[in-house]
């Protein structure tokens, strides 16, 4: 019956060791969540005060080299950008041992201006989306990138997993 028992509870932790270790990437925020609304502070609307939001990452795979964060908005409208995206921030060789983002920590990476560091959301005519997503890589990437594009062909065929964070914001009215 001992014998048993170890072999059942021994199956037992394998298999919830290997559902541990086929967890999924995460990306969250403790300041707003998935599909909810992006606090002001963070955005245009707090003008130069503005800062990014604190962002936390989990279940970085083991194999990861390094992390990339890309935030964007997909609903600009194409009589402003032909894409109809902007990009609000590029950051990437993030250590694949940080725990996240800590808030008003993005001065460094690019955004859609070519400019450095986050720039917070600003739609110029309704709510849009703003996609915060996060790759794990089995490489590292220390390459300086001008564009979303150059940063995105340079992770083609090293990304180990994805994870994605969505939330909204409206302008402030006046």
């Amino acid at each position: 019956m001992h014998i048993r028992q170890f072999a059942t509870g021994s199956a037992m932790a394998l298999a919830l060791s290997a559902v541990a270790s086929a967890q999924s990437l995460t990306i969250s925020s403790p300041t707003f969540q998935q599909g909810g609304n992006i606090p002001s502070k963070f955005t245009c609307d707090a003008g130069p005060a503005a800062v990014n939001p604190q962002l936390v990452f989990g279940n970085v795979p083991a194999k990861s080299q390094s992390l990339v964060l890309i935030m964007d908005d997909p609903d600009v409208p194409k009589t402003m950008i032909p894409s109809g995206e902007f990009v609000h921030w590029l950051k990437w060789d993030i250590a694949p041992s940080s725990n996240g983002i800590a808030e008003g920590a993005g001065k460094d990476g690019i955004n859609g201006m070519g400019k450095p560091g986050y720039m917070g959301p600003c739609p110029p005519d309704r709510s849009h989306r703003y996609f915060f997503k996060l790759f794990a890589l089995d490489t590292r990437l220390t390459g300086d990138y001008k564009n979303k594009a150059e940063l995105e062909k340079a992770m083609e065929g090293h990304v180990l997993q994805k994870a994605e964070l969505m939330a909204n914001y409206e302008r402030v009215k006046k």
